[in-house]
């Protein structure tokens, strides 16, 4: 196995002693404080979490559109300069390659942010089919990605901010915002449920732009999260974490994000004709989400069952920090996901009761 790589707030982790783990390639706190704790912060005041691991790629030239266009589930025709857009990628089959950001910079350019762990996968994947008239180039390892996320974001990020945030609506961006002196691409998409801004900046400022929000959000409550916390604050938002949600045998309309495949834009794309075909004939299996009746905690790969019958597998389960339940997502055959279907949750050799429930588990008012 290659050496894990680093971002560039590593040496901040090790001097506050953080729980490092390997995620994506990349040795990243998976808490700091502490998960229910980093939790709680995001959900009333702020949270603050290093995503430099994730990948950017910028897409130039006057064919980049209609490039993206064939690449991408989303309609990117739709957008405008500062606009950012919640998309798939799919294979022939209908399998996800990624789920990914777009950001349409002007209209010849475009950041693409993809998942840490599909960096170099997506990036092949996308050179192979890359036509005349679009040059596509990875800036991941010279961007830094910071995100405050919670009630506070605003309020903490506007202190050190030179432009009115409030102009920033959400799935917008605005760039050259200059935070602290260091001139960032500040978006608003927010990957926890809550409001929130992402902060992509020069890999080597990471540090000094961290530092001033921890100061700046100091009296508002601002606290430093791990790995930990953001995955059970999108859990709860039901928003797909990819290899898990995800995958090349798990389409975007089987996990829920049907609202992203738009198979009546003008132009074809990659996997349209199979996830037509599934639409049209239903998807045989769709993402649901599951509460425990029973005392247990369900996990990835635990099997699903309805009677003898396996019907599935849960792909993220946790006990609930916001809600105290014992909850879970899972992949299952579609006959059974009627809300209030009671199933049973294989736990280490012995079934435990569930039902399915109604998601996004938890939504801000």
């Amino acid at each position: 196995m290659s050496e894990s790589k680093t971002t560039p707030l590593y040496e901040t982790y090790r001097k506050m002693g953080a729980k490092l783990i390997d995620f994506g390639g990349y040795l990243l706190p998976v808490q700091i404080s502490g998960i229910k704790q980093e939790h709680q912060a995001v959900r009333t005041k702020a949270g603050l979490f290093d995503v430099s691991h994730m990948g950017e790629f910028r897409l130039d030239g006057t064919g980049a559109e209609t490039f993206l266009q064939r690449m991408v589930t989303n309609d990117v025709s739709v957008t405008e300069p500062g606009d950012a857009l919640y998309t798939a990628m799919c294979y022939e089959d209908g399998g996800t390659v990624d789920d990914l950001m777009v950001y349409r910079l002007s209209q010849t350019a475009f950041m693409l942010v993809v998942n840490a762990a599909n960096i170099d996968k997506d990036f092949e994947w996308l050179s192979r089919h890359l036509e005349g008239g679009a040059k596509l180039t990875n800036q991941s390892a010279k961007t830094a990605l910071l995100a405050i996320q919670g009630p506070e974001a605003e309020k903490i990020l506007q202190k050190i901010a030179a432009f009115n945030l409030k102009e920033i609506r959400h799935f917008h961006f605005k760039d050259n915002v200059i935070l602290d002196g260091i001139s960032s691409l500040v978006s608003r998409t927010g990957y926890t449920g809550e409001d929130g801004f992402e902060l992509y900046c020069p890999w080597e400022r990471a540090p000094q732009l961290w530092d001033a929000l921890l100061e700046s959000g100091e009296e508002d409550g601002l606290l430093p999260c791990g790995l930990g916390a953001r995955d059970t604050l999108r859990f709860e938002a039901r928003l797909p974490l990819y290899g898990q949600e995800l995958s090349p045998t798990i389409s975007p309309l089987e996990a829920g994000i049907g609202f992203a495949v738009k198979l009546g834009k003008q132009s074809d794309f990659i996997g349209k004709g199979a996830l037509a075909a599934q639409k049209e004939k239903g998807v045989p299996r769709k993402i649901v989400g599951i509460e425990m009746i029973e005392r247990a905690i369900p996990r990835t790969h635990y099997g699903v069952y309805s009677g003898s019958a396996e019907i599935g597998a849960v792909t993220t389960g946790t006990q609930s920090p916001t809600l105290g339940k014992n909850l879970g997502l899972a992949l299952i055959d579609s006959d059974f996901s009627a809300i209030g279907t009671e199933v049973e949750i294989d736990i280490r050799g012995k079934r435990k009761k569930a039902k399915i429930v109604k998601t996004p588990f938890y939504k801000r008012k």
